[in-house]
């Protein structure tokens, strides 16, 4: 049977909260319906950028339910929704799996395990049981700044070769390292972390990566889809590399602080459904958000999504 195949822009979604705290869903609705709207080619949801490691297993079980439940209709049908099932442990990120799939999900998303920085091979152990225990496509997301596991592209490539693993989203620090897997052409899509720090969006996408998982595309999908688009023609390498210069700023501002903190302090601020982080994350202060609002500005985001900027934001007190 034929994997899977995602291409373009995979955005890691935001959790949008209520006033009170709890999860609006409707918000959830509303921020999906707009993603399918402007290209986004699947979501995560319940990524780090959705603040699951914050969320309660009963929280993490009815998103997974009742956003699932929303392909149904409307325009996000277009889109595959993929959600975030990394456990603190392989039984638990098993479970989650098991929940995932009865629930109707496209697929999940899995990353090592937090805080434990298990060796590297236990890791590629761990992503290849969990694949054998739940008949639902996986990506495995190699994020070495987020749980300092930094699997080599032998792992790699051994567990692309398994037939429900269908996506890499890579993060590490090599950047050779892209190279040498997109060399060996694995039956599984290739996507990169769209930080421009990392420095993986360009050689990625040059060598033959299909797109970005991204978290810029929360507040700019369209140009996320143009700048995620696979070189098939000479002429995308041109709209990339005007596509990638012209967003740099806001991928700079998107990772200016920890993930998700400017990202949905500056949707917040531009009138998306998000709310607050959750505790003990906070909002950006009112000058670094400025800047953001200001770029927003430059770029004519709010022109094209018809949004209301904010007039000057306080500054900070001293």
């Amino acid at each position: 049977m034929a994997k899977m195949r995602i291409e373009g822009s995979f955005v890691a979604l935001i959790t949008p909260f209520n006033a009170d705290g709890s999860v609006d869903f409707g918000g959830f609705r509303t921020l999906l319906d707009w993603h399918a709207a402007n290209g986004t080619s699947a979501v995560l949801i319940m990524g780090s950028t959705g603040e699951v490691s914050m969320l309660a297993p009963e929280e993490r079980r009815e998103i997974v339910e009742r956003t699932a439940a929303m392909k149904a209709s409307g325009a996000a049908n277009r889109m595959k929704f993929f959600y975030g099932c990394t456990g603190p442990s392989t039984a638990a990120t098993i479970k989650y799996l098991q929940h995932a799939k009865a629930a109707g999900a496209d697929g999940a998303i899995l990353a090592a395990p937090a805080y434990i920085c298990a060796p590297e091979d236990d890791i590629e152990a761990y992503f290849a049981e969990c694949a054998d225990a739940v008949d639902l496509p996986i990506g495995i997301y190699n994020n070495p700044p987020r749980v300092k596991s930094d699997l080599h592209w032998d792992h790699l490539l051994r567990l692309m070769k398994h037939p429900n693993i269908v996506v890499l989203k890579e993060s590490t620090t090599r950047v050779g390292q892209v190279a040498q897997v997109c060399a060996a052409q694995p039956d599984a899509t290739i996507m990169c972390c769209d930080s421009p720090n990392l420095g993986l969006v360009v050689p990625t996408m040059s060598l033959g990566g299909h797109g970005t998982a991204n978290m810029t595309g929360n507040l700019d999908p369209a140009g996320m889809a143009a700048l995620s688009t696979p070189w098939r023609r000479p002429e995308q390498s041109v709209v990339f590399r005007e596509t990638y210069l012209r967003l740099l700023p806001l991928l700079h501002f998107t990772y200016s602080a920890i993930n998700p903190v400017a990202v949905k302090s500056l949707m917040k601020a531009v009138g998306l459904p998000a709310g607050d982080l959750r505790r003990p994350l906070s909002g950006l202060k009112p000058d670094h958000l400025a800047k953001g609002v200001e770029i927003v500005r430059r770029l004519g985001l709010d022109a094209r999504y018809g949004w209301r900027l904010p007039g000057a934001l306080p500054l900070a007190a001293e």
